[in-house]
């Protein structure tokens, strides 16, 4: 059994880690860019937030002052038992989320979207959102909580089977193209590519591609991989750098996540988390004991699977990029 109060401190110190502490991926795949950004301004821009990055963190405070919209992915092993059961999970989630909006501090971004009524804790209905995945064979749950803005920085489109590869590319460039000119994304970003699914499921894909993904990692399928890669070089050549000044660090990583789709369409939604790239990770034991990381690792073999049942049982998959 898996103590409540395990998962309410674990919850707790995760938003204070998203706000804070920059993933070392990221962090790392920036220092790249700073090293090879063919414009002056850009990447003066690209070394200043380092610099910031690195104050953050010293003096434990917000990396930005925009803290953008806090929100929760869970991941419940199949054998896991939570004190309360998910009514007091989802209750602590919420709270954390509250405290952590006056103690970190966050700012209180979250309003009513008719009346611009809020609580002051980025609480509300169904506000934050929090999503559930499961894996086999495991006791454990997995929090992670991602910071992203809520306002701009994502598309949509329905592409069609006869668009193909092309088509992809083209609403790729078209979207990074229209972001940098209208000031609608902070890059260098993480770039989420959704394809396929229902348009709901696109636009979740593309966004669990840009949060919980780390810098680096490929999808396991080797033509989707490739595709990640050249999107990632497209993306570098438009002219744009960091924070819209001309360059080459518009695109830190590219990932692609695919769902099966209806046979007549090809939806197709794109994402960048922004310069601000704030995620965090615990699993926590039925013994009480958290384990924290930034990497999500929530994409795994049994996410991706493609048959009715589960292949093999009594195995635990191992994690995929």
């Amino acid at each position: 059994m898996i103590p409540i109060s395990a998962v309410e401190t674990a919850a707790n110190d995760l938003m204070a880690k998203a706000a804070i502490e920059i993933p070392d991926d990221y962090v790392e795949g920036l220092r790249e860019m700073a090293d090879t950004e063919s414009g002056d301004l850009s990447a003066f821009v690209i070394r200043a937030m380092l610099d910031n990055y690195e104050a953050a963190k010293e003096d434990r405070r917000a990396m930005c002052a925009d803290t953008g919209l806090p929100r929760w992915y869970v991941k419940i092993g199949n054998e896991a038992q939570i004190e309360g059961g998910p009514v007091r999970l989802e209750e602590a989630l919420r709270r954390a989320t509250a405290d952590a909006t006056h103690n970190v501090p966050l700012r209180p971004n979250r309003v009513h979207p008719l009346w611009r009524t809020d609580h002051n804790n980025n609480c509300g209905i169904n506000a934050p959102e929090i999503e559930y995945s499961f894996h086999p064979d495991a006791s454990w749950i997995e929090l992670t909580t991602v910071h992203k803005g809520g306002l701009f920085g994502s598309d949509y489109r329905m592409l069609f089977p006869g668009d193909g590869i092309d088509g992809v590319k083209r609403f790729f460039l078209d979207t990074l193209v229209g972001f940098g000119k209208r000031g609608l994304a902070c890059q260098p970003a993480i770039v989420g590519v959704g394809i396929g699914g229902s348009k709901d499921i696109s636009m979740t894909l593309g966004k669990q591609a840009a949060c919980l993904r780390t810098v680096g990692s490929r999808n396991p399928d080797p033509k989707i991989a490739e595709l990640e890669d050249e999107l990632k070089v497209m993306g570098n050549s438009i002219g744009m750098g960091a924070m819209g000044f001309m360059g080459s660090s518009m695109v830190v990583d590219c990932h692609i996540e695919v769902g099966y789709t209806h046979t007549g369409g090809m939806p197709m939604s794109v994402h960048m988390f922004c310069l601000s790239s704030r995620r965090a990770t615990a699993r926590v034991g039925d013994d009480g004991s958290a384990e924290f990381r930034s990497d999500p690792g929530w994409f795994t073999d049994y996410m991706r699977r493609e048959t009715v049942e589960w292949p093999t049982q009594n195995q635990t998959s191992k994690q995929s990029a």
